[in-house]
């Protein structure tokens, strides 16, 4: 999987909370749910996915948005977490998929990239890479795979 690359002065307009299915909510945590959040993370995804999570919430500003439906939490999104200016993880639980929220949250995330001063994002090793395409514009980046992962640890087998 390659990484993409996505022109923050290019995106589409911002989320609206008027867009999102009713009494959803899209924000960035407060402190007290960090754990939460972490925790959710790794058994819905992995526990890779939860340690970026991790990082995006211990960013300043915090780089990580949720999707909230009442308690319940329905999906995330994150960036500077692999390293600067990369977006991702981002994932939706799998009973809230075909509603747009992960490009409510893509985009969302991406919007706060570029109010910070990013003039450009990068995907690492995006799977869905229509999805970035159709919602972000992104393209591919040639010969950028296995990127900044190269040589990560793994779990053993």
């Amino acid at each position: 999987m390659s990484d993409l690359l996505v022109k923050l002065y290019e995106l589409p307009p911002a989320p609206h909370s008027r867009a999102l299915p009713d009494r959803w909510v899209l924000r960035k945590p407060l402190g007290p749910e960090h754990r939460l959040i972490t925790e959710w993370v790794a058994a819905t995804f992995s526990a890779g996915w939860a340690s970026e999570a991790a990082v995006a919430l211990n960013n300043r500003p915090i780089s990580l948005f949720m999707a909230v439906h009442g308690q319940n939490l329905l999906g995330f999104a994150c960036y500077d977490a692999t390293a600067r200016g990369m977006f991702g993880p981002i994932g939706v639980a799998a009973e809230s998929r075909g509603c747009h929220l992960g490009a409510h949250l893509l985009l969302a995330c991406l919007h706060d990239m570029r109010s910070v001063g990013y003039a450009y994002a990068v995907v690492g090793s995006a799977g869905p890479a229509d999805f970035f395409a159709r919602v972000a514009g992104a393209t591919a980046i040639p010969g950028s795979s296995p990127g900044p992962y190269r040589g990560m640890l793994k779990t053993a087998p």
